[in-house]
């Protein structure tokens, strides 16, 4: 005889218990969670956000690691952190785009910064001190803007004179790189609401962090890792970690309440952190320390040999093992710290990084040479209208003339904004010999960006070439990042605190959504986030449990 007693959540008949009784139960057991949940929440109330990016991270490696390393500091904070294995960074995936996502809460189209080295139509070159003439020139904002001294060594300050220049209030004056964002940072709105900030990088350019205020890094450190016609420290693993370290002692002395250099001091900040660059170097050397630069490079495991990956599962060679290694061993400093001084209930540790890198895969590489170079070589290149632009564009020193930008992808502001459809379908038409994906122009850039002939930065096309071509001819690396690919754009994320059970989340998130989370869990509104009111990002889910 069929039993048509009601099912219960197991899928068998239940049996002499009432189903009210069963509800009710439900409800306590319920309401005992909620209050416990609330509880745990109200002990581990957030004082300190630390923010770390470990560029080049991917959410493989990040699986990886703390599979085969079960005591690391990744796989501490996994153990009692929310884990996002589909996190992607908002293309494009640049350095500057990159970190904007997590400090901002958006992506160019709010921020209006699409690369470091990019254009604006409203701008001028450096040493156009009267702003004369059109508007319109490349918009640099990396290493080469810093003050040098005679032996090519950087100050670790902008040069002024380095800078684009502009047009405002009816003055020509210099642009620095936090005048050129067109969004707050979490850095500014914690700063105004009387939290102390702190944040380490890479090149005195990321002064962008300060954002249109100028003012929202209370203790800026940025230790410049790559020296024009000097010192570079990123052809070694090790001298890349060596560098790090110098940020890593900076975010040390600030949890013992000092400054970066270990002077004063008010305490921990509310909102610190740095980048790592390790990883993404250990990804990109296709050999270390080729030119024998860097004399402390020793390591018989990594000097000379290849960096990267030994297979499509994100095996890493020596050298990426050796920057993972070292990133890890840091980030256990950091913890250690954090304990020491009480401190590590009461902060939210995150890791997460601007960008990936690709390919992943070794098989994939193919550097076929720059794009502008790829389409001088092809047949009509010395006839075609569409040719002729693309080849005005890269060949621009300065001025209103256009400006080609690649790495794993292919940026093109052209001179003759209203070339772009003859531009776009020349491209379409030659896309297997210049190993192109996708060419993104017209309706469809306006799907994703801001209209280009009404915003003085977005490109006029944007070109995504196929999966593992880099448009470079360098012998110095073999991976690239920039563009919108899985490898490039799917990055490590975990958001950690020992009030958080350790779980993971693999619904699809931005890493635009960490920004306005921070603001968040300190108390603050979200929407204080110019990025976050235009773009609608929401929080990041799964960390009220």
């Amino acid at each position: 005889m069929e039993d048509r007693r009601p099912i219960g959540c197991k899928g068998f008949p239940e049996g002499g218990t009432s189903l009210k009784h069963r509800i009710l139960t439900s409800l306590v057991a319920l309401s005992v969670l909620l209050f416990a949940n609330a509880a745990t929440a109200q002990n581990t109330k957030i004082k300190h956000v630390l923010l770390i990016s470990v560029d080049g991270l991917h959410a493989l490696d990040v699986s990886n690691y703390v599979a085969n390393h079960p005591h690391s500091a990744l796989a501490e904070l996994a153990g009692h952190g929310v884990t996002y294995t589909n996190a992607r960074t908002p293309a494009n995936s640049d350095s500057f785009p990159g970190l904007l996502a997590l400090v901002t809460g958006g992506s160019p189209v709010s921020h209006g910064l699409f690369y470091d080295v990019s254009y604006d139509r409203t701008i001028f070159d450096p040493t156009n001190k009267t702003c004369s003439g059109p508007a319109g020139n490349t918009m640099v904002f990396d290493e080469s803007i810093d003050l040098y001294n005679s032996a090519s060594v950087s100050q670790d300050v902008i040069d002024s004179n380095a800078l684009p220049r502009i047009l405002k209030d009816g003055k020509c004056v210099p642009l620095y790189p936090h005048d050129a964002i067109r969004a707050n940072t979490i850095f500014e709105v914690v700063r105004a609401a009387g939290g102390r900030t702190a944040w380490a990088d890479k090149h005195p350019a990321y002064d962008l962090v300060n954002g249109p205020s100028g003012h929202g890094v209370d203790d800026l450190y940025t230790p410049e890792i790559t020296n024009v016609n000097g010192f570079d420290a990123t052809g070694s693993v090790v001298c890349t970690v060596e560098n790090d370290q110098k940020k890593v002692a900076a975010i040390l002395n600030e949890i013992h309440g000092r400054r970066h250099d270990g002077t004063g001091g008010h305490g921990a900040p509310t909102v610190f952190g740095m980048n790592f660059q390790a990883v993404s170097v250990g990804q990109k050397l296709a050999k270390d320390n080729k030119d024998g630069s860097c004399a402390d490079d020793t390591d018989p495991k990594t000097n000379g040999q290849k960096g990267g990956y030994l297979d499509g599962a994100g095996t890493p060679t020596n050298v990426l093992g050796y920057g993972l290694r070292k990133t890890d061993e840091a980030l256990a400093s950091m913890i250690k710290a954090l304990k020491d001084e009480g401190l590590y209930d009461s902060t939210l540790f995150i890791v997460s990084a601007k960008h990936g890198q690709s390919p992943i895969n070794p098989e994939k590489v193919n550097k076929p040479g720059h794009f502008a170079d790829l389409v001088a070589a092809l047949p009509d290149a010395g006839t075609n209208p569409a040719a002729i632009t693309l080849a005005n564009a890269a060949n621009c020193s300065t001025g209103p003339c256009g400006f080609v930008q690649d790495d794993d992808i292919a940026l093109i502001w052209l001179p003759d904004q209203s070339q772009t459809p003859a531009v776009a379908a020349y491209l379409n038409a030659n896309a297997n010999a210049l190993f192109i994906e996708e060419v993104m122009a017209g309706a469809e850039i306006k799907l994703k960006f801001n209209n280009p002939a009404t915003n003085s930065r977005t490109p006029d096309i944007l070109v995504q070439p196929v999966y593992g071509t880099v448009y470079t001819t360098s012998s110095k690396k073999n991976a690239e990042h920039g563009g919108f690919s899985f490898g490039d754009t799917n990055v490590g994320l975990i958001v950690s605190n020992p009030g958080l059970r350790g779980t993971m989340v693999k619904t699809p998130v931005a890493t635009s959504q960490v920004a306005p989370t921070i603001l968040q869990v300190l108390g603050l509104d979200p929407a204080a986030l110019r990025s976050v009111r235009v773009e609608h990002t929401d929080l990041l889910p799964g960390l009220a449990q």
